[in-house]
C-alpha cells in the first residue's frame, strides 16, 4: 500500500503545472498599462519611482514596483539611457539628445545637448556624463550646459563611476587604433586613459570596490578587473558572437542581460555564472537590468518588463567546482524547518537540471532550478513563508537521473 501511495504521488508530480499565484519564484511579466510587446532599452529608479525607456514610445513610469505603468509626456522617442540624481531624471534619446525632468516624469525639457544620439548616461557627484557617437559630454549644472571632453573620437556605449573615477566603454572600430575597449578618467572627465580590452565593444559596465566588470559585444564574455582596469580576465558566459547588453550588481551578486540568452547570475563576484531564466516566455534578449531592495527588473526586446524576487533569484549557489563522481540529492537542512531551508545537490556533468517543490498531493508549487548547469556542487534556499505547515517533497531531475526527498514545514 505504501508503494502504491508513493507511485500515485509521483504520477501527480509528472502531470502537475506551476500555479500563477506563486510566480514570484520565477520571472513574471509586469506590463499593465504598458502592453506586452514593448522593447525596453533602459531602466532607472528614483525614490519610489521606476522609469522604463522604450524603443519608440518614450518613457513609462511605475510607482508600485512595476505592477502598473503610466506613459509620460515624453512619449514618442527612443530612450536609450536613463539616469537619476536627486530630483533630476535624465533621458538620453536617439538623435534628439537629452531630456530632463524635475517632477518625477510629469513633464520633460529638452536640454542644450539636443541633436545627438545618446547611448549612455552616468551621474558622478555634481557631474552628469553623456555618451554619444561624438564621445563623452559633461554637464556640471544638471544638464543646463554641456561640454565635450577630451574623449571625443569614440562612440560611447556605457559608463560606470566611483568617486572621481569614471569608466567609459566604447564601440569597436577600426580607426583610430585600438578600437573599442575601456577608458578611465580620474579627474571627472577632464583627461582619459585607455585601459584595455582591445577591439571589443563594451556595452555594459559595473563597479564594486576595486573590481570592474565589462560586458562585451560579439564575444559572449564578461571581463573582470580587480585593480581598476590594469589587468583583465575574460569569463565566457555564452557562445562567441553573442552580446552582453547589461550588468547590475547587488552586494556580491552580479546579473548579466544577454542577447537571446536571458539573464545570467554570479553569486561569487564573477567567478562562476549560471542562467536564471525560469518563467520567461521563451528566452528573451535583455537590454536593461535594474535591482531594488526587493526585486530585479529586466527590460527586454519585444516583451516589455519582467520582475523577479531578488532574494529568490540569488538562492542558488555553486559551492564547489570539483566534479563529483555521481548525481546526488542531499537531505534539506534544517528539517523540520520554519520558514526557510537549504537543499544541496551534486551534478557530475553539464546538463539541464530541474529542482522543484511539490505539496503532499504531488502538485508542483515552485520551481527552484530549471536551467543548464556545469558540473559541481550546488545549494539553493527555499523560503516557504507563504505555505502552511505540512509535508512537502522536492525532486531533482536531470537527463538519466531523478530523485525525490521529503521535508517538513513546521510553523
Amino acid at each position: 500500500m505504501q508503494k502504491l501511495i508513493y507511485s500515485l504521488v509521483f504520477v501527480l508530480i509528472l502531470h502537475c503545472t506551476l500555479r500563477v499565484e506563486h510566480c514570484e519564484a520565477q520571472w513574471v511579466q509586469i506590463s499593465n498599462g504598458m502592453g506586452t510587446n514593448k522593447s525596453v532599452y533602459s531602466l532607472a529608479i528614483s525614490g519610489s519611482y521606476i522609469f522604463a525607456g522604450t524603443s519608440s514610445d518614450g518613457i513609462y513610469i511605475s510607482t508600485n514596483d512595476g505592477s502598473n505603468w503610466t506613459q509620460t509626456t515624453l512619449n514618442n522617442l527612443s530612450v536609450n539611457a536613463l539616469a537619476s540624481s536627486g530630483i533630476y531624471i535624465f533621458a538620453g534619446t536617439s538623435n534628439y539628445g537629452i531630456f530632463i525632468s524635475t517632477n518625477n516624469g510629469s513633464s520633460w525639457t529638452q536640454t542644450a545637448l539636443n541633436n545627438l544620439y545618446v547611448s549612455s548616461l552616468a551621474v558622478s557627484g555634481n557631474n552628469v556624463f553623456a555618451g554619444s557617437d561624438g564621445g563623452v559630454w559633461r554637464s556640471t549644472n544638471n544638464g543646463t550646459n554641456w561640454t565635450q571632453t577630451a574623449l571625443n573620437n569614440r562612440t560611447i556605449e556605457s559608463f560606470a563611476s566611483s568617486g572621481n573615477n569614471v569608466f567609459a566603454g566604447t564601440y569597436k572600430s577600426t580607426s583610430p587604433s585600438p578600437g573599442g575597449g575601456v577608458y578611465l578618467s580620474t579627474n571627472n572627465g577632464t583627461d582619459w586613459t585607455y585601459i584595455g580590452i582591445d577591439y571589443q565593444s563594451i556595452y555594459s559596465l559595473a563597479l564594486t570596490g576595486n573590481s570592474i566588470f565589462a560586458g562585451a559585444y560579439q564575444s559572449g564574455s564578461v571581463y573582470r578587473s580587480t585593480n581598476n582596469g590594469i589587468n583583465w580576465t575574460q569569463i565566457a558566459l555564452i557562445s562567441e558572437y553573442e552580446e552582453i547588453y547589461s550588468l547590475v550588481l547587488s552586494v556580491n551578486n552580479i546579473f548579466a542581460g544577454t542577447w537571446g540568452n536571458g539573464v545570467f547570475l554570479s553569486t561569487n563576484i564573477g567567478m562562476n555564472w549560471i542562467q536564471r531564466n525560469q518563467g520567461f516566455i521563451g528566452i528573451p534578449t535583455v537590454f536593461a537590468l535594474l535591482n531594488t531592495s526587493n526585486y530585479i527588473f529586466a527590460g527586454t526586446n519585444g516583451q516589455s518588463v519582467w520582475r523577479r524576487s531578488l532574494s529568490e533569484i540569488v538562492g542558488i549557489k555553486q559551492i564547489s567546482e570539483l566534479v563529483p563522481s555521481s548525481y546526488s540529492l542531499k537531505q534539506n537542512y534544517p528539517n523540520p524547518f520554519n520558514p526557510s531551508t537549504t537543499i544541496r545537490y551534486e551534478i557530475p556533468k553539464i546538463g539541464f537540471v530541474k529542482l522543484a517543490i511539490y505539496d503532499a498531493l504531488g502538485k508542483e508549487i515552485e520551481t527552484l532550478v530549471n536551467e543548464k548547469l556545469s558540473p559541481g556542487s550546488y545549494s539553493v534556499d527555499w523560503n516557504a513563508s507563504q505555505y502552511p505547515s505540512g509535508v512537502y517533497f522536492y525532486r531533482l531531475t536531470t537527463e538519466g537521473f531523478s530523485e525525490t526527498k521529503k521535508m517538513i514545514l513546521l510553523k
